[in-house]
């Protein structure tokens, strides 16, 4: 009912975690803890009568309520208990880890429910129903259908849980693996828990680590932080001598793109992968195949004057497209945009991936290349540009701009 991390594979633990127990056979970095399989998640559906939905599409919002209220069985309990135990009863990052979750034709990245700083036995039981449930949020149903995968009977949609020590990050951020070990690792990494990178909440520093060991880096104004108070996660503010020093020596960089590339040999291709600084070391928490790569090494970030009819940020993804600028600046917002609109945000995280389905390309003022945003923009081929200071204030609403997402670039008439 329990697998241990070490020992998970991918056809019975995910994608995610089946990377991650490869990794660790290999002697790397990773954060101890276990798995709970397909078949403990089956096992519910079975008890909840799911056989009923089976080949029924349409009744994926009712499985996901069903779930989210479902009694978890008093042997999965008494096994989580075991296992936490034997970690020494830790707060846990309690992550999902669907079947088709990280994989080379498909990310899902953040489609699905994680959480960070759970502690206890019922709270772990709480996050592991609520991963579960995910499977059948409107926002995953979505990113199903955008990429040719919706449509699938309940029965054949499955999530494992991967269950693992939370890590108090000093820094964390996302590396992109080359190929060849010879060209170049891109990293970007920001202040505390990884959230703030890879949900794009923060812009980050960027580092080009060369074949050859030598680093080039651009550095954000990393304005806050995210990090574990006990059972919570808090957003602070990072301190004015801090925001503008780099998250990252060259010595770490480097470290970070020898563990890269170990990684790709052992993962056999380039690998997109979450990472933090801990406990005065590096440790991996995910490695998944990179599935659009990211347009070439930017030029720094704009800070072009506000008459300026050029706004210029980080490139996030290939294309040029011209089409009506819609200012969103939350989830209240959603129901304005219109099919092929240019979204223009403070940032986007998971929720928002409807959007990028419909949208013609899309905008950001916060947010690296290796963003979860970046990352659906590339695999819904549209353009983005990520990290323009103030566009929601300097683009105007309704207004015809055009953005090209492989050099980062937004022109607008009025901007």
């Amino acid at each position: 009912m329990i697998v241990p991390l070490i020992s998970a594979a991918a056809d019975t633990c995910g994608g995610k975690a089946g990377a991650l127990g490869a990794l660790l056979r290999a002697g790397l970095p990773v954060p101890d803890g276990f798995v709970v399989p397909f078949a403990a998640y089956r096992a519910a559906l079975r008890d909840l009568g799911f056989e009923l939905l089976a080949g029924r599409p349409d009744r994926l919002d009712a499985a996901r309520r069903a779930i989210e209220a479902r009694p978890v069985d008093d042997l999965l309990i008494d096994a989580l208990g075991r296992a936490l135990g034997e970690l020494g009863d830790p707060p846990v990052a309690v992550r999902s880890s669907a079947a088709d979750e990280d994989t080379g034709q498909t990310s899902a990245a953040g489609q699905h429910d994680s959480f960070l700083a759970v502690r206890g036995v019922g709270a772990v039981i709480d996050a592991v129903r609520a991963c579960w449930a995910s499977l059948f949020t409107s926002r995953a149903i979505d990113y199903r259908d955008a990429s040719g995968r919706g449509g699938r009977p309940v029965d054949d949609l499955v999530m494992a849980v991967l269950v693992q020590r939370h890590l108090d990050a000093e820094v964390s951020g996302v590396m992109f693996t080359p190929a060849d070990p010879h060209d170049v690792t891109r990293i970007e990494a920001s202040w505390g828990l990884g959230p703030s990178v890879v949900g794009g909440t923060v812009t980050p520093d960027a580092y080009r680590v060369a074949g050859d060991g030598s680093v080039t880096r651009t550095l954000a104004r990393k304005r806050t932080r995210l990090d574990r108070r006990g059972g919570r996660l808090v957003t602070s503010a990072v301190p004015d001598h801090a925001r503008d020093r780099p998250a990252l020596d060259d010595a770490t960089a480097g470290l970070l793109a020898e563990l890269g590339k170990k990684i790709t040999t052992v993962r056999d291709g380039p690998q997109d992968v979450e990472w933090a600084i801990a406990d005065g070391g590096a440790w991996i928490l995910q490695a998944r195949p990179v599935t659009a790569a990211p347009p070439a090494w930017p030029s720094p970030a704009g800070h072009a004057p506000a008459a300026a009819p050029t706004l210029t940020g980080t490139p996030g993804s290939h294309g040029v497209v011209t089409g009506t600028a819609r200012i969103i600046r939350g989830p209240r917002d959603f129901t304005r945009a219109h099919p092929g609109d240019i979204i223009v945000c403070p940032f986007t995280d998971p929720a928002w991936t409807p959007l990028l389905r419909i949208a013609a390309g899309v905008i950001t003022e916060a947010g690296g290349v290796l963003s979860h945003a970046a990352i659906v923009a590339r695999e819904h081929g549209i353009p983005a540009v990520l990290g323009v200071p103030n566009a929601t204030s300097r683009l105007h609403d309704d207004s015809t701009i055009t953005i090209d997402g492989t050099t980062g670039t937004v022109t607008a008439a009025d901007a």
